[in-house]
């Protein structure tokens, strides 16, 4: 007698596309504080054995984690979701991290040696290509649009949008819809003084290299205000703020400054001794492109940046 094949998980089918349901619920001191118990009776109409594949099948989260373990101990106020469709679409990449999501926008916090979007020779392993997989599990029907980038070994915040119109908000009123990106570096030596402003017009040449020049009809301007927040010889950390956002902008302008980025070969910088350029974008404010909310961000420095000051 042939085997029964085995159900496919719910929402797996293919070919087969639905979008998600998801029902929402609070806990409550009346109700039952086990999650299974809970779920049953907030769910009356379900039978028991459904509302148990909905936990073994990671459809239920509590707040923001997808829980299987019936036996959750829950608290009063506790969010429960249920995705009576599929399970939750969760996301863990070793170098990517998701700060902040919305039907708009996605923020991210990218690792190191990653590169925000592809290339003629690269295209999948990048931030973009990974968060568009992401995406196209939840409903192949998302698209992602990139807004800006970071280079690849520039670690920190970034902002990627779900659509057309908030990319081109963004883009088309970056300068007003940016209110605050700020930057900390590991530079060599010490900066005199140690607050100020950096300031030429940036070209690039053939081999794609940027840099400084007082022409304005070569170049465009570019502004970067410094700030040091502590030094240890033979070592600074600064903090960089953008008034405008050309590429390479930081990288050039330290440079010119005498003081490279720590590990920053391409600009004139030793290796470095925790083996990565030192450069991070640490804070990023915007308003959103559709709420008009002001998005905050701030990502933690990474350990390496304390070892060397």
């Amino acid at each position: 007698m042939a085997k029964k094949p085995l159900a496919a998980k719910p929402g797996t089918q293919p070919g087969v596309f639905r979008p998600d349901n998801i029902e929402t619920y609070t806990a409550y001191e009346s109700l039952p504080a086990k999650l299974l118990d809970f779920l049953i009776a907030a769910m009356p109409e379900r039978k028991r054995t459904t509302v148990k594949d909905y936990l073994k099948h990671r459809q239920v989260m509590v707040g923001d984690n997808v829980v299987t373990q019936f036996d959750t101990e829950l608290t009063p106020g506790d969010e429960v979701k249920v995705n009576t469709t599929r399970e939750f679409q969760t996301f863990t990449h070793p170098r990517l991290k998701i700060v902040y999501e919305d039907d708009d926008i996605i923020v991210i916090n990218k690792g190191y040696g990653l590169l925000s979007m592809g290339t003629d020779k690269i295209k999948d392993g990048t931030a973009y290509s990974i968060l568009r997989e992401y995406l196209k599990r939840k409903d192949p029907r998302n698209k992602l649009f990139i807004i800006h980038r970071l280079d690849r070994d520039t670690t920190g915040l970034m902002i990627f949008a779900k659509t057309m119109r908030a990319k081109e908000t963004m883009q088309h009123n970056w300068n007003n819809m940016v209110l605050e990106r700020r930057y900390v570096a590991i530079v060599e030596g010490s900066l005199e003084p140690e607050e100020g402003e950096i300031r030429s017009y940036l070209a690039e040449n053939s081999a794609h290299e940027v840099y400084s020049t007082n022409n304005p009809a070569e170049g465009q301007l570019a502004v970067t205000y410094y700030k040091t927040l502590k030094k240890r010889a033979p070592y600074s950390m600064v903090e960089l703020s953008l008034a405008t956002g050309r590429k390479n902008q930081i990288r050039v302008h330290m440079k010119d400054s005498g003081h490279p980025i720590v590990g920053d070969r391409r600009y004139g910088a030793k290796p470095s001794p925790i083996h990565r350029l030192c450069l991070h974008a640490q804070t990023l404010r915007f308003v959103h492109p559709e709420t008009r909310k002001d998005m905050n961000f701030t990502s933690p420095l990474p350990p390496g940046f304390f070892k060397l000051v």
